[in-house]
């Protein structure tokens, strides 16, 4: 579920977000969530629902009555597994006394928090509205509301970042013993104000420096990389991410929101719902439908699968992308010859270190090509 309105829009941000201009009406966003998943319950009758994550935007903006009304409405139209995921993000600068546990009390039990950096320099410099003071309220605030499953959000690479800086965040995001730590380089991405407007960031050199150094840091603590930027204590992955990773269906709904379902006749739907909220409000919701060509599957599903660290098996291609493991070989093969790719037992897969190193190259192997 995609929540679009934040307080201010971060200069680095390409999401689908908007900024706050006067009150958002969550209470008819809300209804309107509830009307476009009942739109798509015939593309997914009697399955169960395994995960729930409210993304935005900045979702900790919505009172939580109106989440738990959601919550209830999707139970009320698809099962829900008993241990269901229900993960919301939140920012640290959004957090009211008891916000926390009155979300805890309509059903979420893991929160995403965008801390970024813990220090005012950085934060400022990445136009955030939090502060430390803030940022380790809200951590205090989720222990008092019985979540111990949480995520933390950190950024590497900030203008004028030292790699000293980079460990003194990391250093604070492990006393707070999250579960799960997303570690993200700050890039410039296209249409953002940081991208018309660079500041000045840390080479690549010591981003690679900055990377390194945290990666082991964080092994030391006891977390595991299990996908490019993402680690947890064992058991504590993100499940919700996992699907989207493993190529597994979901339902999108919200403005601006990407759905993926596969059908009992082997096709593969994708959907994009409207960007704008009042356009998305107003309807009609679907922007773009497709079917996904199977060369469009073979890349889609190497996008994904190949920033897992436990890779794939070719089991898990065919049943996912619904094609042959013979049509993956010839990628693999010279994924295999360029060093970037390898064979692990069976017939699993993954990205070497140096795949890992240059993700891009060989995700590109599996581009659909004109004409094959």
């Amino acid at each position: 579920m995609h929540l679009p309105w934040c307080v201010r829009k971060c200069p680095y941000c390409d999401f689908n977000s908007h900024e706050l201009r006067g009150q958002a009406p969550f209470a008819a966003y809300v209804d309107a969530l509830l009307e476009d998943l009942e739109e798509d319950l015939p593309l997914v009758a009697g399955r169960e629902v395994a995960t729930v994550f409210f993304g935005g935007g900045t979702p900790s903006l919505c009172p939580p009555p109106l989440i738990g009304r959601f919550l209830e409405g999707l139970a009320a139209r698809l099962p829900m597994a008993p241990d269901a995921e229900i993960t919301l993000e939140a920012n640290p600068g959004t957090i009211e006394h008891g916000r926390f546990a009155d979300l805890a009390a309509v059903g979420i039990n893991r929160v995403s928090l965008g801390v970024q950096s813990f220090q005012p320099r950085l934060l400022a410099a990445i136009g955030r509205i939090h502060d430390e003071r803030e940022a380790q309220a809200a951590i205090a605030e989720l222990a008092l509301a019985g979540i111990g499953n949480f995520n933390l959000d950190l950024m590497f690479g900030l203008p004028g970042q030292s790699l000293a800086e980079a460990c003194d965040d990391l250093e604070t995001a492990i006393a707070a013993a999250p579960p799960h730590v997303s570690l993200y380089q700050l890039t410039l991405e296209p249409g953002t104000p940081f991208h018309r407007r660079p500041p000045s960031l840390p080479d690549e050199d010591a981003c690679w420096e900055m990377e390194a150094a945290l990666a082991a840091r964080l092994e030391n603590a006891g977390y595991r990389r299990y996908e490019v930027s993402a680690w947890a204590r064992p058991g504590r992955e993100c499940r919700h991410n996992l699907n989207y990773w493993r190529f597994g269906d979901y339902l999108g709904l919200g403005a601006g929101a990407h759905g993926k379902l596969s059908l009992a006749d082997g096709r593969i739907l994708r959907r994009q719902r409207r960007r704008r909220p009042l356009g998305w409000l107003q309807g009609p919701r679907i922007e773009e439908e497709r079917w996904l060509e199977p060369a469009e599957r073979l890349f889609e599903f190497m996008l994904n699968a190949l920033r897992l660290a436990e890779g794939f098996s070719l089991e898990a291609f065919e049943a996912r992308s619904g094609l042959a493991a013979a049509d993956a070989l010839a990628g693999l093969e010279q994924g295999r010859s360029l060093g970037l790719l390898e064979p692990v037992g069976g017939s699993a897969w993954r990205a070497t270190a140096l795949g890992r190193q240059f993700l891009n190259d060989a995700q590109a192997l599996f581009l659909p090509v004109a004409g094959r």
